[in-house]
């Protein structure tokens, strides 16, 4: 990674006003369960009222259901089976971008940013700060730490870039609420709450309508919502800050996770549960405001695009570089002024997901559209990989009441408008057979374009090489 800093000389698209900051808040495992979409039982007071001096994205997917290939996808534009994080990127899984790939900070640093990482890094393999900092193009780099921890770091990161001539980046993540082990876990249960949170239920518990509700799916929601009201408050506290500095106007402000609820057929699985992701955008000076909101289909890979473009600076990066994936959806922002075809050009007929590993192998392709989601199982694996981290299941999903028994058929073929929960698959019905045959001719025609490995075989892990590796030795002629 390159340590000069280059100043571009284009001129930002967005508002006709000076190159703004950006600050992007981002947490873990939080789907768009917030009381602004609609989640009534959630207390969100701080991350509501953001979204009401922001701009909303009413359909924003992620490009992967699980973190590190979702992270991947969010901070470069790049398909995770292009930048090559096709699964966790800590421990023996061992994911990692490509050499090549270029994270959105490498991007703005190149372009004058000071650009600075606080609290959750899952996007690249895990190594010491220092080492992210170099891979990834920041010039500071506080990974990890809980909420408090990372409110601490980012407002003081603030103060520091608020006094810099430079404008800033700065990348904060939350990893509430991603489940913690904690003392107060039953024997056999992850819950959400660790040692440094409480249940919320002041607003009641509502289950989500793909779950039974039973006396322990409500005691594990009510965990959840404990998580993420002390993440909407750790939120909130960064914000508060970003305007006692008085750098709200001028900062592209953006809100967003990285996937769904860390509950069985949501995070891991290609269902809307676990590839719906909140997310928000706020630029006062550019008339980005006003809770305004966004209807259209977008991915998570396209925000990386959007950002360069509003910014003024070139999509291409240096020379070799790959190309990115995603699409500016900026036409579609309030204050712009785009012409048709370009309104056309960010407006998306369908988005695509991706799930090749994350606990194990177990490769999944989807295309959604407005009407319909396909999904197509290229394994026997279990009927959905289940990401409680626990051996006893509080939420049991309403379609598999008895356990997760049996597989899952090659093709699933889901109506969202009759079947939201996608509970009933109508890949054999013949009166949707012709969208079955559209869909899948739209989901392979994306695999070939993009050359997703999955069309040539199986996917070998890193874990795979790693254990070949130690064999060695003992295999030499």
């Amino acid at each position: 990674m390159p340590t000069e800093t280059v100043q571009s000389t284009a001129e930002p698209t967005a508002g006709n006003v000076r190159r703004p900051n950006v600050l992007l808040l981002h947490c873990h495992d939080l789907g768009r369960h917030l009381n602004v979409y609609g989640a009534k039982t959630v207390s969100s007071p701080r991350l509501d009222a953001f979204a009401a001096d922001a701009v909303i994205a009413d359909q924003m997917y992620a490009t992967a259901p699980q973190c590190s290939p979702s992270r991947a996808g969010l901070f470069t534009g790049r398909w995770p089976h292009h930048n090559g994080v096709l699964g966790l990127t800590h421990d023996i899984f061992g994911w990692d971008l490509h050499a090549d790939e270029q994270h959105l900070a490498a991007r703005l640093r190149r372009a004058g940013y000071r650009t600075e990482l606080v609290g959750q890094h899952h996007e690249s393999r895990r190594l010491a700060d220092d080492q992210v900092a170099a891979r990834l193009g920041f010039d500071r780099v506080q990974a990890e730490g809980l909420g408090e921890v990372v409110v601490e770091r980012t407002t003081d990161a603030l103060r520091r870039l608020a006094a810099a001539d430079e404008p800033f980046y700065l990348q904060a993540g939350f990893s509430e609420p991603h489940r913690r082990p904690g003392e107060r876990d039953a024997p056999g249960v992850m819950g959400f709450i660790g040692n440094h949170l409480q249940p919320d239920d002041s607003r009641g518990v509502e289950v989500p309508g793909y779950l039974a509700d039973t006396e322990s799916a409500r005691e594990e929601i009510a965990e959840l919502q404990g998580a993420i009201k002390f993440m909407d408050d750790c939120a909130g506290r960064v914000l508060d800050e970003l305007d006692r500095l008085g750098l709200a106007e001028n900062t592209i402000t953006i809100f967003t996770t990285d996937h769904g609820l860390a509950l069985p057929r949501a995070k891991c699985s290609l269902y809307d549960p676990g590839l719906e992701v909140a997310f928000m955008i706020r630029w006062p000076a550019a008339g980005w405001t006003g809770g305004v909101h966004l209807e259209p289909l977008l991915l998570n890979l396209d925000v990386t695009p959007t950002l360069l473009v509003a910014l003024g600076l070139e999509q291409d990066g240096p020379a070799g570089a790959p190309a990115i994936d995603g699409r500016s959806f900026l036409p579609l922002l309030p204050g712009e002024q785009p012409d048709g075809e370009a309104s056309g050009q960010a407006t998306r007929g369908e988005v695509f997901g991706e799930l090749t590993y994350h606990d194990y192998y177990d490769p999944k392709r989807s295309v959604r559209t407005q009407r319909h989601k396909l999904i197509v199982n290229f394994t026997a694996a279990p009927k959905f990989m289940d990401p409680s981290q626990s051996w006893v299941r509080r939420c049991i999903p309403v379609h598999a009441p008895n356990g997760n028994i049996g597989h899952d058929p090659i093709v699933e073929l889901y109506d969202l408008a009759e079947d939201p929960y996608e509970l009933r698959n109508r890949a054999d019905d013949p009166a949707l057979a012709e969208v079955r045959a559209d869909l899948l001719a739209r989901l392979g025609s994306w695999m070939a374009a993009t050359d997703d490995p999955l069309l040539a075989g199986a996917v070998t892990s890193p874990a795979h090489r790693f254990a070949v590796a130690e064999l060695q030795p003992a295999t030499a002629p």
